[in-house]
C-alpha cells in the first residue's frame, strides 16, 4: 500500500515471475496497479488478475474495511485488469461498476452472466461525471486503445489520470513511480509495451491525446508498470505517444532473418556492413536468439525494415512466418521494407515475404535479393547497390 497522492492509494500486486503475457516476453515481469481513492463514496480503480487478488485486497484493508467500496471503476475488461471484481464483490456486494457501454457487454460476457452475484452497473458516457464527496470523477471514452470498451478516468481534484493500458509498461518494481527506476529504462519498456500492444491504433490514440491534453496531470497512473510524476517525464512520455501513434520512424535501419546453412546469415551480416559503411545506424537480429515482441519494438522504431529467410518446402521458415502474421496484425506502417534470402530450387515463397510486408504498411522500394544457395564474393558484393538505393529512399523520408 503506497500513498501516491493524499488520500489516493495505490493497491494494486507485483508479478515478479510472469515471463510471458499472450505472446509477448516480460523478462522484468509485471505490475497489475489498482487505486484506491478515499472519499465520502470511496473508489476502487481497476483490479488485478485473479492471482493478484489477495495482494490487492490485503493492501486495500489497510487502508480501509473493502466493504466501504461503494464503486469499482472498470477502465477496460480485459481479465488481467478485471479478473478480481466478481471476487471483491464478495465484500462489497453493494459497489457499483463503472465502466463504459462497451464495459457492461464485455464484463457481462466475461464475468457477470456467470456470477452468483448481482453486479449493479453504472454505465458512463464520454465527459460523465460521477461525484464521489469532495472529489468529482471524469470519465474519457477511448475506444479501441486497444480495446472497445477502453476508457480512461481523471480526477481535477488530485489532477491525476488513471488511462488503464495506456502509458504503461510491462515492469515488476519495488518502486512506484518511474523516476525511482530510471527513465532509460522505463521510457524502453513503455516503448516495447506500446510496439507490441497499442501500434495498430495509432488514428484512436491521437484522438485519445487531444482529448486529454487540455488537463491538467500531476500523475499519470497506468494499470501496468510504473506511475509517471515528474512534469519532464509526463511531458516525454505523451510527446512519444504522438510521435508513435503517427508512425514516425528514426533514420535507422533494422534487419531481422533466420537461416538454415548461414547463407541468408551470410546476405544479412554483409547488410549490416555495408549499412555501416554508408553511416546509418543499423541492428541485426536473428529470429533464433531473439523474441519476436524485442524486435517489434526495433521495427517500430526504424525507417528501413530488412527481412531475410531461406526457403524450406518452398516456403518462408516458421519463425519469419510468425513474425511476419505478428507485424500484419500490428502495421507499421511507413517503413520501407526489403526482403532477401537463400533458396535451392524455387523461389516462389518469397513473394509471400512481399506481400506480408506490403499487407503490414510497409513500402517496398526496393526489389528484393535471392540467392541460389551459397552467395558467392559478386552476388554479396551486389549487395551494395542495394542499399545504396535504401539510403536514398531513406534519405527522401528524411527531407
Amino acid at each position: 500500500m503506497i500513498e501516491i497522492k493524499k488520500g489516493v492509494y495505490w493497491t494494486g500486486c507485483i508479478d515478479w515471475n510472469l515471463r510471458i503475457f499472450h505472446g509477448y516476453s516480460t523478462p522484468f515481469g509485471t505490475t497489475y496497479n489498482a487505486y484506491l481513492i478515499l472519499d465520502e463514496k470511496p473508489v476502487l480503480i481497476d483490479t488485478v488478475k485473479h492471482y493478484g487478488f489477495d495482494e490487492m485486497f490485503s493492501r486495500i484493508q489497510k487502508v480501509i474495511s473493502p466493504s466501504e467500496i461503494r464503486y469499482i471503476v472498470s477502465n477496460h475488461t480485459e481479465m488481467d485488469h478485471s479478473g478480481s471484481i466478481d471476487k471483491l464483490l464478495d465484500f462489497c456486494p453493494n459497489a457499483e461498476i463503472v465502466c463504459s457501454p462497451n464495459g457492461r457487454e464485455g464484463l457481462t460476457r466475461h464475468f457477470a452472466k456467470n456470477s452468483r452475484k448481482e453486479w449493479n452497473f453504472k454505465v458512463v458516457n464520454n465527459s460523465d461525471t460521477l461525484n464521489i464527496g469532495s472529489r468529482i470523477l471524469q470519465f474519457f471514452l477511448m475506444p479501441m486503445v486497444h480495446w472497445p470498451d477502453s476508457m480512461a478516468t481523471y480526477c481535477p481534484q488530485d489532477k491525476i489520470l488513471f488511462p488503464n493500458d495506456a502509458f504503461g509498461q510491462h515492469y515488476a518494481s519495488f518502486g512506484r513511480f518511474a523516476d525511482e527506476v530510471g527513465l532509460e529504462i522505463i521510457l524502453k519498456e513503455a516503448e516495447k509495451y506500446y510496439a507490441n500492444i497499442v501500434m495498430p491504433y495509432g488514428g484512436q490514440v491521437l484522438k485519445a491525446l487531444d482529448a486529454l491534453a487540455a488537463l491538467s496531470t500531476d500523475l499519470i497512473a497506468p494499470s501496468h508498470g510504473l506511475i509517471w510524476r515528474r512534469e519532464q517525464d509526463i511531458e516525454k512520455i505523451v510527446k512519444l505517444y504522438r510521435s508513435w501513434a503517427n508512425y514516425e520512424s528514426q533514420y535507422r535501419a533494422v534487419i531481422i532473418y533466420d537461416t538454415m546453412w548461414h547463407s541468408t546469415e551470410k546476405m544479412a551480416t554483409t547488410l549490416y556492413r555495408l549499412f555501416e559503411k554508408e553511416k546509418i545506424p543499423v541492428k541485426i537480429f536473428s529470429l533464433a536468439t531473439t523474441h519476436i515482441s524485442d524486435i517489434v519494438a526495433e521495427i517500430m522504431l526504424s525507417k528501413a525494415v530488412l527481412i531475410g529467410s531461406p526457403m524450406l518446402n518452398n516456403k518462408m521458415l516458421p519463425t519469419m512466418a510468425a513474425l511476419l502474421t505478428y507485424l500484419k496484425g500490428l502495421k507499421p506502417k511507413n517503413r520501407l521494407g526489403f526482403t532477401f534470402g537463400s533458396y535451392g530450387w524455387a523461389k516462389a515463397g518469397f513473394k509471400e515475404m512481399e506481400e506480408a510486408l506490403q499487407e503490414a504498411g510497409m513500402n517496398l522500394l526496393v526489389p528484393g535479393q535471392y540467392f541460389n544457395y551459397i552467395p558467392d564474393a559478386s552476388e554479396l558484393e551486389s549487395l551494395s547497390d542495394t542499399v545504396a538505393s535504401i539510403k536514398r529512399a531513406m534519405q527522401e523520408g528524411k527531407e
